[in-house]
């Protein structure tokens, strides 16, 4: 949610920095009237993002992707119901090519009716969507010919050309007990919607046990876990010891109502000193 013209420096200096990858966050319009509740703020209030730019983010990503080289990107999370599978697997397929496989899709549902009825899709059977799309993602991603024949999505044979060379990673977002179910079982990593140790805990536990149960346990799975601006070493080890495996920081705050007013200068600095505080200082 950093000003539009901010995002290739700041892409450069956390490459420069050793960062690892880049979030980019996904929101389609904000309503002028609505009754839906903001899940992630204490009293549900989104005001907050009225005003906040949001980049499209198949736009700006390969925009970042062409003045860097090493860093990766991912979206954490797209609201995956919203988009047309087919076109959104086209979109998922050119940008791994691209960006050389530097991409992971990090998909969630909103949690707002408006978006659903502005785009003109159903509310109801939203999740069951998302897995329908996840499943039409991979098989049009191998470049082989695929059909689908599922419950919302069908169409016959079709492949698309370019095809990445190896699989996108998906992660899926959200604490619900329900996407920690799907996470386990169709997904290659879980983003959680909170940074709370004590509410990860329970969390991080329920998400073994269901990869256990889908005879997944032991296979790689990115669990990645929230740091505050001001974190140290010792907190990525904390998430560590849970069970985390990737660490992310926002580079802005993102719960309030003011417009990002930091310069790019001021943005840089913060990446280098984080970088120097924790990243260079975490064991390998």
């Amino acid at each position: 949610m950093i000003e539009p013209a901010h995002y290739l420096p700041v892409a450069q200096a956390a490459e420069r920095a050793g960062f690892h990858n880049i979030g980019m966050g996904d929101s389609i319009c904000y309503p002028r009237e609505s009754t839906s509740k903001y899940p992630y703020t204490a009293d549900g209030n989104r005001e907050f993002l009225e005003n906040k730019p949001f980049l499209e983010p198949f736009t700006i990503i390969p925009a970042m992707a062409a003045v860097t080289s090493t860093i990766g990107f991912d979206t954490s999370v797209l609201k995956m119901p919203l988009r047309n599978p087919v076109i959104l697997a086209k979109q998922v397929a050119s940008l791994a090519v691209v960006t050389g496989n530097r991409f992971k899709l990090g998909v969630g549902t909103s949690p707002w009716p408006d978006d659903y009825e502005v785009c003109g899709v159903p509310y109801e059977r939203r999740g069951k969507r998302m897995e329908e799309m996840i499943d039409v993602v991979r098989g049009l991603c191998t470049g082989d010919y695929f059909e689908y024949h599922g419950d919302l999505i069908d169409f016959r044979p079709i492949k698309l050309v370019p095809a990445p060379d190896r699989p996108v990673p998906i992660l899926i977002g959200g604490h619900s007990p329900l996407n920690i179910r799907r996470a386990a079982r169709m997904a290659d990593g879980w983003i959680p919607s909170t940074n709370a140790r004590d509410a990860l805990v329970p969390m991080i536990a329920e998400l073994n046990r269901h990869l256990d149960e889908s005879g997944r346990a032991g296979l790689p799975f990115e669990i990645h876990g929230s740091l505050a601006q001001n974190a140290t070493p010792d907190d990525v080890e904390r998430l560590h010891q849970l069970g985390c495996t990737d660490f992310r920081v926002r580079l802005t705050p993102a719960y309030t109502m003011d417009r990002d007013s930091q310069s790019v200068a001021e943005k840089t600095d913060f990446i280098d000193r984080f970088a120097d505080r924790v990243v260079h200082a975490v064991p390998a």
